[in-house]
């Protein structure tokens, strides 16, 4: 809107120096005066930190729906405040914005938490876990590569079998230390082999 108007003065040979000078001005001035006729709200105050969020809502969105997203970012915005002097701060780092397709804005939730936008890595574990016990990986569950270069003679399949039970054991070795640990999630940075995925999933892990 602003550039509208300003393009209209400009039509009517005014410098655009003196338009923005004029915009600056006009901006200082409405900061005096909204500061001189604010008011101090507490931070218990949900109501009415609650109808200053709905105002900065687009009008376009229904009346239910800018409550409901008031609401939703007053609670957000009070549970990561902290109390600094007199006043608090709030590092709006600490809330994070994540959208999906599909659905309304009914559909809106507030998470309190850490929200890992990835899917399990195996279909027979569990798709909810109540109180969970989470173990932060940053090896992975997979057979490690020797970093020299090395070959394996295999003359006979009882050696192949051998050979393969044994990777098998290492795998199931590594899930028996996770769930000795107690965990019963699993957040891994890096790969998770294929059979140890299943041998998570055997023991209710989700990864």
């Amino acid at each position: 809107e602003l550039l509208k108007r300003a393009e209209t003065l400009v039509e009517q040979n005014i410098h655009p120096t003196i338009i923005s000078q004029g915009y600056r001005l006009a901006a200082t001035k409405a900061l005096e005066v909204l500061n001189s006729i604010s008011q101090p709200i507490k931070i218990d105050n949900a109501e009415g930190l609650k109808r200053i969020a709905v105002t900065s809502c687009r009008p376009s969105r229904s009346p239910p729906g800018r409550e409901m997203l008031g609401e939703i970012a007053v609670k957000a915005v009070t549970s990561v405040a902290e109390k600094k002097g007199d006043g608090y701060y709030v590092d709006l780092d600490n809330i994070q914005l994540i959208k999906k397709q599909g659905g309304s804005m009914t559909d809106t939730q507030l998470i309190e938490g850490v929200i890992v936008d990835k899917e399990k890595v195996h279909s027979g574990m569990p798709n909810r876990v109540e109180n969970p016990k989470i173990a932060l990986l940053d090896a992975a569950l997979e057979i490690k590569k020797t970093e020299i270069d090395a070959k394996i003679e295999i003359n006979d399949p009882g050696q192949l079998n051998a050979f393969l039970a044994e990777e098998e054991n290492m795998l199931r070795r590594m899930v028996e230390q996770v769930k000795k640990s107690g965990a019963n999630v699993v957040l891994c940075q890096k790969g998770i082999d294929d059979l140890a995925q299943h041998f998570l999933a055997k023991e209710g892990i989700y990864a």
